[in-house]
């Protein structure tokens, strides 16, 4: 099969396949060709002047992993950066979010690097973001000096996912619950740890979400009347739940009952964002009763009203069986 590969064709089906940001497909396309040709064709495909060919060679690169993908990464990174335009920005994105897919100290390594290269005064969060994101997939202890040296130097005000990673790092996950936990800490303090965890949690870290979803169900009632701080906590709280499957089973009973009360008062949330991700988790943990609410607060928008009815109709299942 890989000898009769249309290059052309499977090139321009990775590419399709990236772009809806799923990863079934585009593995299996990877792993067509076989290692060694499709190493090949995805460093041919870095070469290639359109962006988004070059997003999907890094993608690639990152699925092979291996010291080979993670020198290659590193050699195109300052090629991109070079660019300064939206094309180069998008590509430095994607080889980052690869290297922090890759098992190998040099991936880290290369992160790191990027990391210093950050310009105070110009970094967007655009770059920091991704980068806090794909060093927590290659945490270790010995990133904490350079991540607090970073923040020094940049000296950001806005919420970023930079400070989020350095207290990963620096707290256990005890005396992150503990933290946490802390009523006085800031509310956009949690929430920049919530974007760093969902990239990933990490099985000694999920008995922390307790804490969190004690400080959601606190700020609730701020969540639902107005769009701010408070309800883009439950925001990336909720979404961070939905989006990895295998933490909500393990969620400690009275934090799922705690989270259920909060999705069925975030129906009600000015924030659209808020509302909708509590009625997709009410499908996942609500009751039979919740079906009634769920239509209640049904909103008029007919693609967000089928995501209500859905959900109510799931709900209203469970009460049939």
């Amino acid at each position: 099969m890989a000898r009769d590969l249309d290059v052309k064709q499977w090139q321009a089906a990775l590419v399709a396949a990236c772009q809806y940001g799923e990863e079934t497909h585009p593995r299996a396309l990877v792993s067509q060709p076989g290692p060694r040709r499709a190493r090949a064709l995805l460093e041919g495909m870095l070469e290639d002047p359109a962006a988004l060919v070059r997003q999907a060679a890094a993608w690639g690169l990152g699925e092979l992993g291996g010291a080979a993908s993670a020198r290659r990464l590193e050699q195109q990174l300052p090629i991109e950066e070079s660019r300064r335009d939206h094309d180069g920005a998008s590509v430095v994105e994607a080889i980052t979010q690869a290297l922090g897919r890759i098992e190998e100290s040099g991936s880290r390594a290369t992160l790191v690097r990027r990391l210093r290269r950050l310009v105070p005064g110009r970094a967007t969060l655009s770059e920091i973001n991704p980068l806090a994101r794909a060093l927590w997939r290659r945490r270790h202890p010995d990133l904490v000096p350079s991540v607090r040296e970073a923040l020094d130097q940049l000296v950001l005000s806005e919420l970023n996912s930079l400070r989020g990673l350095r207290l990963l790092l620096e707290k256990s996950p005890e005396e992150l619950r503990t933290w946490a936990q802390d009523m006085s800490v800031p509310v956009k303090n949690k929430t920049e740890v919530l974007t760093v965890l969902e990239e990933e949690v990490p099985d000694a870290w999920v008995p922390t979400l307790s804490a969190f979803i004690a400080t959601a169900e606190a700020i609730v009632d701020s969540a639902v009347s107005q769009d701010g701080e408070a309800a883009y906590f439950c925001e990336r709280l909720l979404l961070l739940v939905l989006e990895q499957e295998r933490i909500l089973p393990r969620v400690e009973p009275e934090a799922r009952s705690g989270l259920r009360t909060v999705a069925r008062r975030l129906l009600a949330a000015t924030s659209l964002n808020c509302s909708t991700r509590a009625a997709s988790l009410l499908a996942l943990i609500g009751y039979p009763e919740d079906a009634a609410l769920l239509e209640v607060h049904r909103p008029a928008e007919p693609i967000l009203a089928r995501l209500f009815d859905e959900a109510a109709q799931v709900l209203r299942r469970i009460k049939g069986k």
